[in-house]
Order: C-alpha cells, then sequence, then structure tokens
C-alpha cells in the first residue's frame, strides 16, 4: 500500500530485519574481494581460520562481512560457539556468489589469453630488412602489439629464451630441428667482396671453387653448412664486430663472402663486390618455437611469406 505524508511525498515503510533495505547512495557496485571473502568464510565456517586463509586479520575480516551484509540489507553469517553458520540469505548467496567468482576468473583468463595472442616480438638479424612483414602484420591485425628486436649475429638464443617469439635470419642456424618450426622466406646468391686493387676486383665472377681451401672466418652462426658470412684469408685473426671484419677487408688482410642483399659493404668506396659462382644460396628462414601456441606466429608466417622477397641486385 502507497504511504503518503501530509506534503504528498511517498514514506518507505521501515523493515526490521537487521539490516534495512537501501538504494546503493554510494554509486558504488557489489566488490568482489567481499563476495571471495564470503565464500571463504563459508568455506572454513569460522572466521579465525577464514582469516587465516586470506592473510587478513580476523577483525578486519568481520567489518569487510559485515560490510557486505549491509551492502546486501541483510544477514548472510550468524556466529555461534563452534564457529559461523549460514543464514538462510546466505545459504541462497553463496552458490550466486562462487559463481560470480568463476564467471569474473573465467572473463580475466579470456582477456589474458587474447592478450597474449595478439602480442609477438619479432627477432632478425644482422643486415636483414623486415619493414615490409612487420607493415603487412600491422595492417592485417591493427590491435595487436607487435614489437621487433634487432639481435647480433651470435644472439639467436634470443629464441629459445623467449625474448622473442619468432626470429628471421639466414640459415642454417645451430638449433635442432626438434626444437624449432622453419619456414623458408627467399634465397639469394652471393658475392666476393674486395678491396680496389685486388688481383679478383676486376673480375666478372669467381667460382666457389676457386674460393675453397681458404681459411674461414665465420661472420654469423658456426655451422658445418656454409654460413651466412665468410671472412677468408691465410691468417685471419679474430675479429668480432661486421665493421671490424670490413675493415680488415678494406685494408687487403682478407676476402669476403656475404648474401647478395647485404648492402653494408657498398657503403664503403674502397670495397668492389663480385658474384659468386656454385655457391650455395644463402637461405633466408624464419623459425618459431615448435609447438607455440601463440597464432601471432602463424599470422606473421603468412604475411613473412606474402611480402618478403630477395633485394633486387
Amino acid at each position: 500500500m502507497l504511504v503518503q505524508d501530509r506534503f504528498g511525498n511517498r514514506i518507505i515503510p521501515k523493515r526490521h530485519d537487521a539490516y534495512p533495505a537501501r538504494v546503493n547512495d554510494l554509486g558504488q557496485d557489489l566488490e568482489l574481494r567481499l563476495v571471495r571473502y564470503f565464500t571463504v568464510v563459508a568455506a572454513h565456517r569460522h572466521f579465525g581460520r577464514a582469516a587465516a586463509d586470506l592473510h587478513v586479520a580476523q577483525p578486519a575480516l568481520s567489518r569487510q562481512i559485515q560490510r557486505l551484509e549491509k551492502y546486501l540489507g541483510t544477514r548472510l553469517l550468524d556466529r555461534t560457539p563452534q564457529g559461523t553458520r549460514l543464514t538462510p540469505a546466505g545459504q541462497t548467496f553463496l552458490p550466486r556468489a562462487e559463481a560470480l567468482l568463476r564467471a569474473a576468473r573465467q572473463a580475466e583468463l579470456a582477456v589474458r589469453e587474447q592478450a597474449q595472442s595478439d602480442r609477438i616480438a619479432i627477432g632478425y638479424v644482422e643486415d636483414l630488412v623486415i619493414t615490409s612483414a612487420v607493415r603487412e602484420l600491422r595492417r592485417r591485425y591493427p590491435d595487436a602489439e607487435i614489437t621487433t628486436r634487432h639481435l647480433s649475429c651470435r644472439d639467436v638464443g634470443a629464441l629459445s629464451d623467449k625474448r622473442v617469439d619468432a626470429l628471421i635470419a639466414r640459415a642454417p642456424l645451430p638449433l635442432a630441428d626438434d626444437d624449432v618450426s622453419t619456414t623458408p622466406l627467399y634465397e639469394e646468391p652471393r658475392v666476393l667482396v674486395v678491396p680496389r686493387g685486388h688481383p679478383l676486383a676486376g673480375r666478372a665472377s669467381v667460382t666457389a671453387e676457386e674460393l675453397a681451401g681458404e681459411v674461414v672466418m665465420p661472420c654469423a652462426f658456426e655451422t658445418a653448412d656454409w654460413t651466412s658470412y665468410r671472412v677468408l684469408g691465410a691468417d685471419v685473426p679474430t675479429v668480432e664486430s661486421y665493421e671490424d671484419k670490413l675493415e680488415l677487408v678494406a685494408s687487403g688482410g682478407a676476402i669476403a663472402v656475404l648474401p647478395v642483399g647485404d648492402r653494408r659493404s657498398s657503403l664503403r668506396p674502397d670495397l668492389l663486390t663480385v658474384p659468386v659462382e656454385g655457391a650455395p644460396l644463402s637461405r633466408v628462414v624464419m623459425v618459431s618455437r615448435k609447438g607455440d601456441p601463440n597464432p601471432m606466429i602463424r599470422n606473421l608466417r603468412l604475411a613473412a611469406k606474402a611480402v618478403l622477397t630477395a633485394p633486387a641486385s
């Protein structure tokens, strides 16, 4: 029945339970933390054990349960000499509270999984330019978090220790076939790099056989196969940086064999390139950890195969 005062305003009758019904005048929603506290107390049937499980002080836990009961407008728990028991309202609320927490956890996991699946770190090595593949991947997946990491030629461990999710590099790589999935992208021939005035500088080409037997100091990953880069000479010192290797070649201390797509030697006017015939082609590949469920790896593979090609000679 509608009750009004003498001014015509509606009067809401008072309830006689412990927590009168009220409008949430603070504009706050039900706090999941309070709901979780309630379910833990309900499981233990004891405030002290529940407080220990939650790593909170027992008085603080009691206050939080009172906040929840005040919010809901009814008592959920009654204290007994043995501990705590659910009220009828608490029995009604408990399964719904557990379902609410499960739904919140599922929502969190779904979002985290989605966020993870929309993230990829791409490593690339030395002279390779992967801009077109990264641009294409970002065009296809504009909301994804796509980062790149330039690696030194000896930093292939970035894939196995998960600093990157995929690696674009020149094969062969010192990685076990059982550990990685490999996708060929393109191939390119090799060139000899010599200083101006070198006896081979005026040749139209040289053969791989002519270079056989030279002392090899790889600039890239050490393998039994042809390495990505070679520095050849009778007495080649140990040189780590690529720039120092070019300096060694320019000074007449060595010659080098590089993929034709590596343009860095052309930046020096004191170096010339000569095509090498009969040498294995330099293979550019994409590798990822075998069994990695990240769908962005497949997406990168498709984008890279679509747009990454050998540079024009």
